[in-house]
């Protein structure tokens, strides 16, 4: 749903339904996860032995699956994508390190090593998880989607001689992939269209190496008030 095309209701598009995805699944991870590390944590005192070959046959057909769903996955660019995909790539190591203690338990009997490898590897995941989450809420809450991207394009616009000042400034994104752009650039001086013309694409050429999907900048003439102010 998130390629689904502007209309007169979303303007932007729908590209933050995926960030929304995003969120929900670092959400439930994180649950998920609180509620594996409960359930295992008195198992540590008190280990019971596990059917190994049940393990190696789970951690076989475990491996196969995410593997090839982190395979199609590892195209996406979107934050929910990215998310999915480490998640999947998390979920293969998880059941290569199962094969590999169900294969250990078959010769010996360490029931411990059930109940210790799902509190490392759980915290691994709630660690990992944590970072895309800060994430996901920066940009839900319409942060500068790259540290210092706005001062990079700021200062870039700067070098055009015409512009006296930039004010009204503001940068987000709308997944974490696209991002918007907006601002008002005050003029040193009167220009007539032409040379009016000839600034929209140097500005243009300037936000080019930036990559923004939406960008509105206007233009201010000297001692003229700004309306947003």
């Amino acid at each position: 749903m998130s390629r689904k095309d502007p209309d007169e209701q979303f303007t932007y598009g729908y590209r933050r339904l995926s960030l929304f995805g995003a969120l929900i699944n670092s959400i439930i991870l994180v649950l998920g996860s609180t509620w594996v590390l409960y359930e295992t944590i008195p198992r540590l005192f008190n280990p019971e032995m596990p059917v190994a070959e049940g393990m190696l046959g789970l951690a076989i057909l475990g491996i196969t699956v995410n593997g090839f769903a982190a395979w199609k996955l590892s195209g996406g660019h979107s934050l929910n994508e990215k998310v999915l995909n480490w998640h999947l790539l998390e979920d293969v190591l998880g059941w290569a390190a199962v094969l590999i203690v169900s294969i250990v338990l078959m010769f010996v009997e360490w029931p411990i090593l059930d109940p210790l490898l799902a509190v490392i590897f759980t915290t691994f995941i709630l660690f990992n998880i944590y970072r895309h989450l800060k994430e996901t809420l920066r940009i839900f809450f319409q942060a500068v989607p790259e540290s210092l991207l706005t001062g990079k394009i700021n200062r870039e616009l700067m070098k055009i001689e015409a512009i006296a000042n930039i004010h009204h400034e503001h940068c987000w994104s709308l997944d974490g992939e696209h991002h918007v752009y907006t601002a008002h650039l005050l003029l040193h001086e009167l220009l007539d269209a032409t040379q009016q013309r000839a600034l929209k694409v140097l500005i243009a050429e300037k936000l080019a190496p930036f990559s923004l999907t939406h960008t509105t900048i206007e233009l201010e003439l000297p001692d003229e008030s700004c309306r947003d102010q």
